[in-house]
């Protein structure tokens, strides 16, 4: 598995990728609406392209299996998005994703890499914890990160938290 740089002729096959990731949301009743909603749209993945902060994982054959979106944020690289297409999901491909975009924080010279996601769905935040990554108190929130969990709460997306991996040691 080849993880690089998002390029511009790789956007418009990154919609299929994410509508096939949440392909995974069907057998689970509270969010199988997921399998059937809004994912980025060209525009946006352009936007982190621009902005180097956008990788995809590319399978032996060349074909785009997954990808990851990040941008710059305080003191943190805040990851938006990560989807695998659902046929290579389990094989390791968005650990690897995720490696890439904690090197990327590194890189950036930043405290911390920062996520929102699912608290309970085991390739959510279960999965996060185990590599590395705490819940984050809501009490201790960032402004920047209780604005993303409204926002996102005003979509729909309930059972939602923020999460971290600090950098520094």
């Amino acid at each position: 598995m080849l993880i690089r740089p998002t390029i511009e002729r790789d956007i418009e096959r990154l919609p299929g990728v994410e509508r096939s990731a949440a392909q995974a949301f069907t057998n689970w009743p509270a969010l199988a609406w997921l399998a059937q909603g809004v994912v980025l749209d060209c525009a946006a993945h352009m936007a982190f392209v621009e902005a180097g902060g956008s990788w995809v994982a590319e399978d032996s054959a060349g074909r785009i299996v997954g990808f990851a979106c990040a941008r710059l944020a305080d003191q943190a690289l805040h990851l938006h998005e990560i989807s695998v297409c659902q046929e290579v999901q389990g094989q390791g491909v968005g650990r690897q994703l995720i490696q890439q975009v904690v090197d990327a924080a590194r890189c950036a010279g930043v405290s911390e890499l920062t996520l929102t996601t699912f608290i309970d769905v085991p390739w959510n935040a279960p999965l996060y914890m185990r590599l590395g990554f705490e819940v984050i108190d809501e009490g201790l929130l960032s402004a920047r990160l209780r604005e993303i969990l409204a926002i996102e709460h005003a979509h729909g997306l309930h059972g939602r938290c923020a999460m971290r991996l600090c950098l520094v040691v």
